[in-house]
């Protein structure tokens, strides 16, 4: 019965292992609904910030060629990548899917003689951008499972300010984009410049502003503020993403568990009345040949 003994061995290592996967399905299941409702409660402000920028940028078309946040470059010769992946595992295919989407977009850019640089929010994320030797001006790493705006803040500050700075043509940012809970999609958007999109009104403005200290410097805090809150609605997106892939790829752990144990049984099983039948034929021979 050795064989029945590593059988019965083999289920329970894996009956252990489904333990551990349901639990982390569940626990995945429990954060993905707080992290949606933080994603929810995270687009009103994103959305008012964009339309009190949008109307100061309308009704201050000159200011618009001096603020740097809103230049146009002719040539991109310079573009940071704000790459926002998970500190951890065990979620599918979202960090691959969102490193693969990273690479090429580092290739279409290099293909056309632009300089990268890289800001790293996630280990995955730094990991991967050191890996293909990418500079890696600043990053953050063990952000956890509530987005908080200090974790963030500075290094996204360093790379908002080399586009000020004119040190950047371009700015971009790698996400996962949360579109339900069996689907989430690498996604590539552009940041900096600010396209038309960003600054479009439906109703037109009507009315100019008091401004204190000036036009200008109040639009670029504005502006600064809405990247900010753009950057922190693709993080609580990403890690809405990630517990959502999280749970789907534990259940799918689970049910998979579910199966090795059942044919794992079923081996124990044939090898159980293997072993009887032999016995009971040695039982037969032995009393024949009395």
């Amino acid at each position: 019965m050795a064989a029945g003994k590593e059988i019965r061995s083999k289920i329970k290592s894996v009956q252990n292992t489904q333990k551990i996967t349901r639990a982390m399905q569940m626990v995945s299941t429990s954060k993905m609904r707080k992290t949606q409702e933080r994603m929810r409660a995270a687009r009103p402000y994103a959305n008012n910030i964009r339309r009190v920028m949008a109307h100061l940028a309308q009704v201050n078309q000159a200011s618009k060629n001096i603020i740097p946040f809103l230049r146009n470059p002719t040539r991109i010769n310079r573009a940071g990548i704000i790459f926002i992946t998970s500190d951890k595992g065990l979620c599918g295919g979202l960090n691959a899917n969102a490193s693969k989407t990273f690479f090429e977009h580092i290739r279409s850019l290099t293909q056309a003689n632009i300089e990268v640089e890289v800001c790293a929010l996630g280990q995955k994320g730094l990991v991967a951008a050191n890996r293909i030797k990418i500079p890696v001006i600043s990053s953050a790493v063990a952000l956890g499972d509530i987005a908080k705006m200090e974790q963030i803040i500075g290094p996204l500050s360093g790379m908002l300010q080399r586009f000020h700075d004119g040190k950047l043509d371009a700015v971009y940012i790698v996400y996962t984009h949360f579109v339900n809970t069996m689907k989430q999609q690498a996604t590539v958007e552009q940041l900096l410049p600010l396209t038309e999109r960003d600054l479009q009104l439906n109703n037109k403005v009507p009315w100019d502003y008091i401004y204190e200290p000036s036009e200008v410097e109040v639009l670029d805090e504005l502006i600064r503020r809405y990247i900010e809150s753009v950057v922190y609605q693709c993080l609580v997106d990403n890690m809405a993403s990630e517990q959502a892939a999280r749970m789907v790829a534990m259940k799918a752990a689970t049910d998979n568990a579910g199966s090795a144990i059942n044919n794992l049984r079923l081996s124990y099983n044939k090898s159980r009345q293997a072993s009887i039948t032999k016995e009971l034929a040695e039982i037969v021979a032995g009393s024949a040949a009395v």
